[in-house]
């Protein structure tokens, strides 16, 4: 009767280890894989801005997703010295790194960026804060000279 009672304890307990084994191979819950945000399932591609005098930055407005990394990619044409300037989007974002021709920059904050002359800026974050915000050339009152970012 023991040895009967001790192989039915055994052979009950054999599904819950076969289970177990197969939670070891599970994705996390946010499908993101092991790399977690920085995943490559979680990464987009931004739309170019454009810096250029008299052109507008952007050809619309832009919609993020907090948690999401995208990638932005800011191009000038050299038509003029120009900047791009939004403190309050950049404090809305957890930079990884801006490129600059092949020179990876890591920075802790930024508020603007200024091209001298043609050339291009590449510039990797997550959004984490909801909100509106704007990257603007300073000084410029036209809805051309901005883009409109908005985090959900």
């Amino acid at each position: 009767m023991k040895k009967a009672l001790f192989v039915a304890l055994i052979l009950a307990g054999i599904p819950l280890v076969a289970a177990a084994e197969d939670d070891d191979d599970a994705k996390p819950e946010t499908g993101m894989g092991l790399a977690g945000v920085l995943s490559k399932s979680n990464r987009e591609t931004l739309p170019e801005l454009t810096l250029s005098a008299g052109k507008p930055i952007a050809t619309g407005p832009l919609t993020l997703k907090s948690g999401k990394y995208y990638t932005l990619k800011i191009e000038a044409d050299g038509s003029q010295e120009l900047a791009l300037e939004g403190a309050g989007f950049f404090r809305a974002v957890w930079i990884n790194e801006i490129v600059i021709e092949g020179i990876e920059i890591r920075p802790l904050g930024i508020d603007s960026i200024e091209f001298d002359e043609a050339g291009e800026a590449e510039i990797s974050f997550v959004a984490v804060k909801p909100g509106s915000y704007h990257l603007k050339i300073p000084g410029s009152t036209g809805d051309n000279q901005q883009v409109v970012i908005t985090i959900e």
